[in-house]
């Protein structure tokens, strides 16, 4: 079991290596696939499992000027408008329970071009 967690987890590395090239911008796929293991959090509500935990990391380093913040945060939008079960206090309170600051609100509501998206 210890073997198969230090797999997934140099996997995780290995991909986000891979993932985070200066230079380019943040893609809904890339986004949409880092927060893919959160449905079950954010349909159900509770506390987020490990993967999910790691994809906000992941998204928190694929996100790292403004621009990227506001093309990820009309991609997180757009990716929930096709799920009508999303609980809406589960999503924004997902960065705080992965104790990750995304500099992203996660909410339906949120206005990706507003100054709310940190730097």
């Amino acid at each position: 079991m210890k073997g198969g967690v230090v797999i997934a987890v140099m996997v995780v590395v290995a991909t986000v290596a891979v993932m985070v090239q200066p230079g380019y911008a943040v893609t809904c796929g890339q986004v949409e696939t880092s927060l893919a293991p959160c449905m079950p959090y954010l349909t159900g509500g509770g506390n987020p499992a490990a993967p999910c935990c790691n994809g906000v990391q992941n998204l928190k380093l694929l996100t790292p000027t403004t621009t990227d913040r506001r093309d990820a945060c009309r991609c997180v939008k757009a990716a929930a408008s096709k799920f009508q079960n999303i609980k809406e206090d589960a999503a924004s309170a997902l960065p705080t329970k992965c104790g990750v600051q995304i500099g992203i609100p996660i909410s339906m509501t949120t206005n990706c071009d507003h100054d709310s998206i940190v730097n």
